[in-house]
């Protein structure tokens, strides 16, 4: 894995872009190049370069309107004396903490170090404390699940109509959107198993809403996936020691139906199943301690009932 830093972007990236932004704004302004030179701390000949439109730069910084209003103030202060060197780097500093908060750097950041990705990463916003490392594993692990759930050859018979999705929990999950889940749900196409994107926090209601009642009875249930009801696999399911818990598919609030059952089994099954009702295709969840544990759950279960 590369390591870049956000600094690195940064100095090669951001910090010529907005020098041949200042040079241009600047020249538009009347000063001349030496004078501008003086202002920017490099040499006349670079900022020949900027102004003739020989220095390149990155669009994603030239277009970003936040960045062109500072470039602009900047300029503005320069030019009519309103504001010196530390006036103009503060603006600049302010500036880069913006873009790194889910901004232009973020983003090229993402594509210099692949591994950010789908991680929500806001290390330079907020440093690595434990709530940022929670997110991460989460994310990690619902990743993994995918990854195996994909990899499972029986699994393309088990995707419901809807799609499948796999869940997972932060510790201390209030809502769906503590809830990282694959946006979008993964489909079966052509008997293979198809991940649209990486997952996501609050990317999935219903299985959130399991979850959540799932914990509310027993909170070491953090994970859980959804597959189509067959017979066989409940039937694999008890075959294995564990026995499935049906309820009903059109309650209205289906959380509040689903931590009713719980309580009244007194335990998080492993598999619970509904079988449907009008409009409302038959679903089975899955559950386990981590989105993985769902999954592979689901592997065995898949297995048994196809032997």
């Amino acid at each position: 894995m590369a390591l870049v830093l956000p600094s690195e972007l940064v100095v090669d990236r951001f910090l010529p872009t907005v020098r041949a932004m200042l040079a241009t704004r600047l020249a538009d302004r009347g000063m001349t190049q030496q004078e501008i030179a003086t202002k920017l701390g490099v040499t006349q000949a670079a900022v020949s370069k900027y102004v003739s439109g020989e220095s390149g730069g990155d669009d994603r910084f030239r277009d970003h309107p936040e960045t062109v209003a500072t470039v602009d103030r900047i300029a503005d202060g320069l030019a009519g004396g309103e504001m010196d060197g530390y006036d103009a780097l503060s603006e600049l500093l302010a500036l880069i903490r913006d873009l790194e908060d889910r901004g232009p750097i973020c983003e090229l950041h993402e594509e210099e170090m692949p591994a950010l990705r789908g991680l929500g990463c806001d290390l330079c916003v907020r440093g690595l404390d434990p709530d940022v490392r929670a997110e991460r594993d989460v994310l990690a692990n619902v990743r993994t699940a995918a990854r195996t759930l994909a990899s499972i050859p029986e699994m393309a018979a088990a995707v419901p109509n809807v799609g499948t999705n796999v869940g997972m929990a932060l510790p201390d999950a209030r809502d769906e959107t503590d809830i990282a889940a694959v946006p979008g749900r993964i489909y079966e196409i052509g008997r293979r198993i198809e991940i649209p994107a990486n997952p996501e926090f609050g990317a999935s209601k219903h299985v959130a809403t399991a979850v959540l009642a799932a914990r509310s009875i027993d909170p070491e249930v953090r994970g859980a996936v959804n597959v189509a009801t067959d017979e066989a696999l409940l039937e694999a399911a008890r075959a294995l020691g564990y026995d499935p818990l049906e309820f009903d598919a059109d309650y209205e609030d289906r959380g509040e139906h689903l931590r009713d059952r719980f309580a009244e089994r007194g335990s998080v099954p492993r598999v619970v199943y509904h079988q449907g009702a009008f409009g409302i295709e038959p679903i089975t969840y899955v559950f386990g301690e981590t989105a993985v544990d769902a999954a592979e759950l689901v592997a065995t279960l898949l297995e048994e009932a196809t032997t």
